[in-house]
């Protein structure tokens, strides 16, 4: 049998933590950051908890369970 292949534009984007949460960046923090404000724009610096109805299609994307 073949070996499953990790999808590595679903690895460059999504980390799993050690308790075993999927994490992934925040969007709206590329471009057109002029508007934003300083409050918001350092909000989106943490990374945030996957919504556990998409965490198993990541979990496979990555190659796990």
């Amino acid at each position: 049998m073949p070996k499953q292949k990790t999808h590595k534009g679903t690895a460059k984007r999504f980390r799993l933590t050690g308790t075993g949460k999927v994490m992934r960046g925040k969007a709206f923090k590329s471009h057109i950051l002029e508007k934003k404000s300083p409050k918001r724009k350092r909000g989106f610096r943490q990374e945030t908890e996957v919504a556990a109805c998409d965490t198993p299609v990541i979990m496979k994307k990555l190659g796990l369970k």
